[in-house]
């Protein structure tokens, strides 16, 4: 065994949370070797007790019926509300400003609903250069449901010339700028294609500052890196579930409204028959009884079978702590950046900042200097099942995830790593 593999080896008996791993299903076996998994980023790998939730809920429904709705060990009625503090730990805020519903861009466009209110010369979104493009599409479209020009009032978040990084700095200028001008700010918690995360609280602050109302996408945060939403001030926040959530591909999103707007009936708001109050719900009154904190935003008695497996997942988070997996993964991505430089010089650039603060469990890599293309590395990299993440134009996004991750994995990427630079080289 390699001195570095007995380094890794060293430092997962050591893992406080190397337990975890086996709460976990991995992929099959290719050709024998089994997989080197580091795509939480984009799938999260699946809960064993995933499969136990879905398949009790299954029987309650065959047992029950109708009535599950309201009888057995978990009502369906208020199924949401098993996720709600959990994830609001997660995001840091309370539970009742917290809601499991929809998908991540349903959500996006409901609360768009309510904060998006362009007037006047204020009618701007400012989203990042290189957003989601979801998240571009459903700011440009919102504009252009009020009758506006996305060509003219969609404005970019741009790093520096020749930089990959976002600075803050220039944000502060882009408002100072043009902040009578700007209705939201739709900003990532972490970025998705570098990997870079954002000082949110400095953005709340900047956007407060303004009069700008700030909505975030933690599609790519919320499991990765702690957050404190509340306290930031920040107006609303979405997700996803399927990535370092776990929930499944697919799974119940979520969302996030300060209490401040919690409490404000003049607020516009798509209304549903799920936003209703829930102990008056089933009268079926035509006067609207909004239900207290988030739960307003809901439309729709929530998919209980998809958020089954999230709930699942949540029990490992509440059982791990988002502070101890924040320790595991700066170490994890540390020694992954560490061995990457000392293995391969020069092989590759990190786009991904280096300062613990400005980054997730994620590495975005740009092949370099090795003679090849990342894309045909990339593929070499599949055949020796690596699972990763490739993003066009050049980006192998790597992500170490520390709830079930572990220093033998990265070394392991790293062999793989090798051998697939030599096949690549040798078809060459």
């Amino acid at each position: 065994m390699s001195a570095a593999f007995e380094e890794a080896r060293r430092l997962d008996a050591a893992d406080a949370l190397a337990g975890f791993r086996a709460e976990f299903v991995f992929p099959e076996r290719i050709d024998g070797r089994s997989p080197v998994y580091l795509c939480g980023n984009s799938l999260g790998l699946m809960p064993r007790r995933a499969a136990d939730a879905v398949r009790a809920e299954l029987e309650a429904w065959g047992r029950l019926a109708v009535r599950g709705h309201v009888e057995g060990e978990h009502p369906w009625l208020p199924a949401h509300r098993r996720a709600a503090e959990p994830l609001a730990a997660l995001v840091g805020g309370t539970a009742a400003e917290t809601v499991a519903m929809n998908t991540l861009t349903v959500n996006l466009h409901l609360l768009m609903a309510s904060f998006y209110r362009p007037e006047g010369e204020r009618r701007c979104i400012v989203i990042e250069s290189d957003a989601f493009p979801s998240d571009r599409y459903a700011a440009a479209s919102q504009i252009a449901w009020h009758g506006h020009d996305p060509e003219r009032d969609l404005l970019e978040w741009r790093p520096p010339e020749g930089e990959h990084g976002l600075r803050t700095a220039d944000l502060a200028g882009l408002l100072e700028r043009r902040g009578h001008e700007i209705a939201l700010l739709l900003l990532p918690g972490v970025q998705y294609y570098t990997g870079q995360c954002l000082d949110m609280a400095e953005i709340c602050r900047l956007a407060q500052r303004h009069g700008v109302t700030v909505g975030l996408d933690l599609a790519h945060a919320i499991g990765n890196v702690p957050l404190s939403l509340h306290d930031w001030g920040a107006d609303f926040a979405v997700w996803c579930s399927y990535k370092y959530l776990n929930g499944g591909p697919g799974a119940i999103a979520g969302a996030w409204v300060h209490e401040r707007h919690c409490r404000d009936r003049s607020l516009p708001r798509l209304l549903g028959w799920w936003g209703h109050e829930e102990s008056t719900r089933f009268r079926m009154t035509k006067d609207f009884m909004p239900a207290p904190g988030a739960d307003i935003w809901q439309l729709s008695n929530p998919p209980v079978l998809a958020l089954a497996p999230v709930i699942a997942s949540l029990e490992l988070f509440d059982a791990a702590g988002i502070g101890a997996l924040r320790e595991k993964s700066l170490a994890l991505t540390g020694y992954l950046r560490r061995r990457l430089e000392e293995r391969f010089p020069g092989g590759f650039g990190i786009l991904t900042p280096e300062h613990p603060a400005a980054h997730g469990a994620q590495l975005s890599l740009v092949v370099r200097g090795m003679g090849l293309t990342g894309r045909d590395l990339f593929e070499n990299l599949e055949r020796l099942n690596v699972i990763a993440d490739w993003r066009e134009p050049d980006v192998i996004r790597v992500a170490p995830v520390p709830l079930y991750n572990s220093y033998a994995d990265v070394e392991a990427f790293l062999e793989r790593l090798a051998e697939a630079a030599a096949m690549t080289q040798t078809l060459a």
